[in-house]
């Protein structure tokens, strides 16, 4: 049985990789050594291809594996998945990795651009190049355009890959 602390982990990832669906069905594998498609979905009341599905999202990033073995009867193949708990953390440390390099290109994007506003909410910001095109006028709304200060955008992005590069560095 996992420990509260992973368990709670892995019904996140879960989540995020397969929302409701994904946590009815590692609810099942983690309670089990070995077990096939067909007994999850009977068990958890999820279509067949919806458990085929999400076993494939979780099976891509590791965090469960799976074992063959042909029908005697029929021919077919049944696969047999089990959970790989001890996968999550790798799992985690590469979704971070993959945050950490947007934020960094996000960074860069903010510190090397000039940007102009109308202050109406639902307009977007403009790029200086895009706003000297636009003669400073909002391609939404058609208010002045006034520069925008994202001082506060950089400051939050640097917090947050400083904490970043100090949790994937531990």
């Amino acid at each position: 049985m996992l420990s509260t602390i992973n368990d709670a982990t892995l019904m996140k990832v879960a989540e995020a990789l397969g929302e409701e669906e994904a946590v009815k069905l590692i609810e099942i594998l983690k309670n089990c050594e070995e077990i096939t498609d067909d007994e999850i979905a009977n068990k958890t009341g999820i279509r067949l291809n919806n458990v085929r599905k999400i076993l494939c999202k979780l099976y891509n990033h590791s965090l469960v594996s799976l074992r063959r073995t042909r029908d005697p009867k029929t021919g077919w193949f049944i696969f047999h998945w089990k959970l790989q708990p001890d996968q999550l953390e790798g799992f985690i440390l590469s979704q971070k990795r993959r945050v950490y390099e947007k934020l960094n290109i996000r960074l860069e994007y903010e510190k090397n651009h000039d940007f102009y506003y109308c202050y109406t909410p639902g307009c977007r910001r403009v790029p200086f190049e895009e706003a000297v095109e636009l003669v400073f006028r909002c391609p939404t709304c058609g208010k002045p355009l006034m520069h925008y200060n994202n001082e506060k955008i950089i400051h939050v992005l640097t917090k947050k890959l400083e904490q970043l590069r100090k949790e994937l560095s531990e």
